[in-house]
């Protein structure tokens, strides 16, 4: 079926196409058959799913004959491109894809998500940053202990331990806030919602399960699906 693009952000790799028929259709990067770019208004062919557009690729527009006598310029893909098992990147380079690593989450988490309240966080993304936030904790907690050994402080309330613990502590609230916030907001729900920690014993229960509900497959008011989540 042939369709028009209506929407496509490369940065979370999700768009929607309205189709000959009438109706619309949303489809992810891993339902382009091929890398290219899908400007708005691109025409494209795709095999419709129920709602979803699946075997996405562009029409292109036939190139003018070349005059006569002048070379004709081919493109002819590599070997390695069309070798069985060779990676396909859909949507953009692999250079540019969003990272989706454990490490990456937590490393963008202290970056450029640390004052970052908008948006959407996956599960991997949300726990992926737990996982190095307590690693690093217990790195800072043994630096400490470390330093208050090698000071003679075993004996007495050790001072750096206590000390570093709370800086990291303290360093670490805003990506941790906006982390839950954005967990929150992927699974349908304000993020004023995380005000419940403050409930005694049972705020950060709450706070749990939220983090353990499954992503909305689909756009929400606070944004398309997070990349790398399978839908």
């Amino acid at each position: 079926m042939r369709g028009e693009v209506l929407h496509y952000d490369e940065d979370q790799g999700f768009g929607f196409i309205t189709g000959a028929d009438g109706n619309r259709y949303t489809f992810a990067r891993e339902n382009l058959r091929r890398e290219t770019s899908m400007a708005r208004g691109a025409a494209v062919e795709f095999q419709p799913a129920g709602e979803r557009a699946r075997d996405v690729f562009p029409i292109r527009a036939q190139t003018a004959s070349p005059p006569a006598g002048a070379p004709a310029a081919t493109a002819v893909p590599s070997q390695a491109e069309n070798a069985p098992g060779a990676p396909q990147h859909f949507g953009r380079s692999a250079a540019n894809a969003p990272a989706t690593s454990l490490w990456s989450y937590f490393w963008q988490g202290l970056t450029e998500n640390y004052f970052n309240f908008a948006g959407r966080a996956r599960r991997r993304e949300y726990w992926g940053f737990c996982l190095f936030w307590t690693m690093a904790l217990i790195a800072v907690v043994g630096t400490g202990l470390f330093i208050d050994d090698a000071m003679g402080n075993s004996g007495e309330l050790p001072a750096v331990t206590v000390g570093l613990c709370g800086v990291f502590v303290l360093a670490t609230i805003p990506p941790w806030i906006g982390l839950n916030v954005r967990r929150l907001h992927d699974i349908g729900l304000t993020g004023w919602l995380f005000l419940v920690v403050f409930i005694p014993t049972i705020g950060w229960l709450i706070i749990l399960v939220f983090a353990l509900i499954p992503t909305q497959a689909r756009e929400n008011q606070w944004g398309p699906v997070p990349a790398g989540v399978g839908i």
